[in-house]
This record gives structure tokens, sequence and C-alpha cells, in this order.
């Protein structure tokens, strides 16, 4: 009985220590790299047409904003479709007066963003442009972000993703603060490694441009909790992964709104870890079976949980593996559990030393542990009361 537990420890730490090294290398890699600053459009006339598709549920509040940064960007013959999805207040109206063309959808038992889309791409089969490009509603597409993303996915003939970041609040708790240090990990830091790598990155959801012929046989509808994942997957594994794009940025906020933080964090976080625990292994056997290196390091990345969740795994086996550790006098597993966690602890510190400073002070870091204990009951639910439906983040 010694002999299996001490086999099961070794091989969860050795586990747990694959996403620690990716994070890790991830990190190090993106740190190499520079996000070129987003230049204005100087002018130049593009060759081809480009269709911006923003699906929005009740967002009349804030969307006339995110059309205003999109239409500033945009060449005669292009386009900016709202779709207007389930909407229970003024959003197809505030979108129309803004000067976007709205199409509205009703359909209750198919809710989510994934429909939403799909909707839309349905429509401009009318008169399809040669890239589709995905902005959120509550996103501002940066100066010269529309055509340098659409550049790019021309260019590529792949899906391409912007850079996307979301900040706090001015005044915002250090909660929020953590949470976008956290997302620049995530959405900068980690693509531009892999980029350096030459790998594929993942789909973020907004910001996100695809070639016509793409786009228009995407498996988009769907009410994923995490459709832009599972859709990034998705095209990898029909041989065209998508390309990150950093001169291209797209920016939004974090609610305020202490149960719209909440639900956002659950609905992003109980999806990755269902992709990752659901799909991700099935997706690296294929990789390796077809031999697809994009594939492989896509599901790689995926494997990589979230950073609070991937924390408290390492703590959990570093706490399991001290306990054999004093009882047997066995060290190999916690040694592995360790290595692992200084992995994780060095490029994180890393990170926060050339990007984090300006967003949380070093005393400030020192709060993280609570952080990461406070989500405990996120991944609590995931047992016992897992996310599965979509649910529109509460906004301020």
């Amino acid at each position: 009985m010694a002999l299996i537990f001490y086999i099961l420890l070794t091989i969860l730490s050795v586990a747990a220590s694959i996403p620690a090294a990716i994070l890790f290398i991830e990190c190090i890699k993106g740190l190499t790299q520079q996000a070129t600053p987003v230049a204005a459009d100087v002018g130049r006339v593009r060759p081809f047409r480009v269709a911006v598709l923003m699906p929005a549920h009740d967002e009349a509040q804030g969307i006339t904003d995110a059309i205003r940064a999109v239409l500033g960007q945009l060449q005669f013959d292009d386009r900016l479709l709202v779709v207007a999805d389930n909407c229970t207040d003024e959003t197809a109206a505030v979108a129309r007066a803004a000067g976007a063309e709205v199409i509205e959808r009703q359909d209750t038992h198919r809710r989510g963003k994934g429909y939403a889309l799909d909707f839309g791409v349905r429509w401009l089969e009318k008169s399809p442009p040669d890239v589709t490009i995905i902005i959120d509603a509550d996103c501002i597409a940066q100066p010269g972000s529309i055509a340098r993303l659409a550049g790019a996915c021309m260019a590529s003939g792949r899906p391409t993703q912007a850079l996307y970041l979301m900040h706090a609040p001015a005044g915002s708790r250090l909660s929020v603060r953590i949470a976008e240090f956290a997302w620049l990990i995530k959405n900068k830091l980690r693509p531009l490694g892999s980029l350096a790598m030459g790998w594929p990155c993942q789909l973020m959801g907004t910001g996100m441009a695809f070639p016509w012929a793409i786009i228009q046989n995407a498996p988009l509808a769907t009410g994923h909790l995490v459709e832009d994942m599972q859709l990034g997957l998705d095209l990898a594994k029909a041989g065209t992964p998508p390309l990150f794009c950093p001169q291209a940025l797209v920016t939004s906020t974090f609610p305020t709104d202490t149960a719209g933080v909440k639900s956002q964090r659950t609905r992003w976080e109980h999806g990755h870890l269902s992709v990752l625990t659901t799909v991700g292994p099935a997706m690296i056997w294929q990789a390796l079976k077809t031999r697809n290196m994009y594939l492989f390091a896509m599901a790689l990345d995926l494997m990589v949980p979230p950073l609070a969740a991937l924390v408290l795994a390492l703590a959990a086996l570093v706490t399991v593996n001290t306990a054999w550790w004093l009882a047997t006098g066995s060290a190999l597993p916690l040694a592995i559990s360790i290595l692992a966690a200084g992995l994780v602890v060095v490029g994180v510190s890393i990170a926060w030393a050339r990007e984090g400073r300006q967003i949380v002070s070093l005393g400030e870091m020192l709060a993280l542990p609570w952080y990461v204990v406070a989500k405990i009951p996120v991944y609590i639910r995931l047992f016992t009361k897992r996310q599965v439906e979509w649910v529109r983040t509460k906004r301020d």
C-alpha cells in the first residue's frame, strides 16, 4: 500500500510540474518579446473588405463607445454588424443611433455568445467580406488595431488574435488589481512566449480575425462557457491554428460590481477547467498520433490551469508530500513538487518585476496567498454546483 501511495504521489507531482514548467517558459520567453505599440492607421486603402461582428446582450449602457472605436477605423466598403442577442434593453436602438448596422435575435432556448456569432455570420453570407473581426460590445479596439489585425489575418490565412487586456478601474480593490496582473500574464506574456517559440495561441473571445472561408464553416453555434477556447482548438485540429498579433490591441475593464466580477471569473475558470479536463488529454493524444505539432503546442498551453488553481494544487501537493517525507523519509515526490512550485513563483515574480509593478505594489503582492485562498469556493463549486450555462456579466 505504501508503494502504491508513493507511486501515486510521484505521478501527481510530475503531472503538476508540466503546467508549471510551461507557465515558466512562456513567461520568460514572453518577457524577451515586445508588443509593438499600436500606431494609428495612416489611411492606406486595404485591398480587401472587412466586416466587424459585434455580439451584444443588454449592452445599451456602454456599446456606443465600442461602436465609435470601430467605425473610426473602417474603410468605405467595410461594415460593422451588431447582433443584439436576446436583449431586454435598448441595445439595438442605441447601436443604430451610433451608426452600426443592427440585426436582432430572440431565442431563449439557444442562449450564448456562440449562437449570436453564428447568427451574424449567416447574415454576412449575403455579402461576405474577406475578413471577419469579432469585437465584444464592452471592448475598445485601439486606433490602428482593425487594420493591423485584418492585415495579419490576410497575410497568414489563419485566424488571428489581437492582444486583449483588461484593466482594473481607478480605485479598484486589491483583488481586482491582482486579477488584472494575472490577466496580463495569461493574455500577454504567455501568448508572446508562444509566439517567440513559433507556437499558436488560444483565442480570447474578442479581437479575433478570421478569413471568411474559415469563419463561414466554423462550429460557432454552441452555448459553451469558453466558446473561444474551444473554437481555437477546433481550428487547430483542422489545420488552421490561431496566430497572435500583439501589434493590435483591444481593451476592456473589469466590472467594479462584486457580483459581476464573481460571475465573470467563475464562468471563465469553470469553462477553462472543464475544457482542460475533458478535452486537453484527448487533444494531446490526437496531436501526437497525427503529428500535428501546432495542436500539440496549443494542447500543452491549454493544460496550464488558471493561476490560482495551479498555485492551490501545488500548495496541496507540497503539503501532502511533506507529510509523506516526514513519515517515510522518501523525498522524491516532495522534491518534484517544490521544484514545480519554485518555477511558478520565479516566473510570476519576474513577470511582476518587469510588467506588474504599476498594477500591484510589492507590499500588496504579499497578499497574493489570500487572493488564492479566496478562490477555493470557486473551485469547490466546480464539483458541487458547476456553472454550465452562459450568463452575462453584471456590469456597473
